[in-house]
């Protein structure tokens, strides 16, 4: 019976470290990307918006927090030009969408920052968006 115990209590123990790598497998912010829904947009006040995409199902991202953005001029070699960014509602599951005024055209580089559901890091990303006239 004390060995049918112990080996009760081995299986379950392999059992729960089993389920623990297993859900912490995909916890990584190496396996999110954001994706930009249009590379173009108008220059001066306009909208833009992102996906945020699990890399490994291609699954869109939906309940992800954003709290950092920014948006520079760097891909033009005007780093230290920013605009303000502010986050705006949205009806697509994975999309997040934002209000920026692009006062040049050219590239713009807006960084994000997100907390995601599970992920004990943060997930951080780029993209590229080209104002035209």
């Amino acid at each position: 019976m004390k060995k049918l115990n112990a080996f009760a209590r081995v299986l379950l123990a392999a059992s729960i470290l089993a389920s623990v790598s297993f859900s912490n497998a995909n916890a990584d912010p190496q396996n999110y990307e954001f994706q930009l829904v249009s590379a173009e947009v108008k220059q001066g006040p306009t909208e833009v918006a992102v996906r945020l995409v699990n890399k490994q199902s291609g699954e869109p991202v939906t309940d992800a927090v954003i709290f950092t953005t920014r948006m520079d001029m760097a891909p033009e070699g005007m780093e230290m030009m920013t605009t303000p960014v502010e986050e705006l509602p949205t009806t697509q599951p994975g999309t997040y969408k934002f209000k920026t005024n692009l006062s040049m055209e050219g590239g713009w580089r807006f960084q994000l920052a997100a907390k995601v559901q599970g992920e004990g890091e943060t997930v951080k990303g780029e993209v590229v968006v080209k104002a035209t006239p």
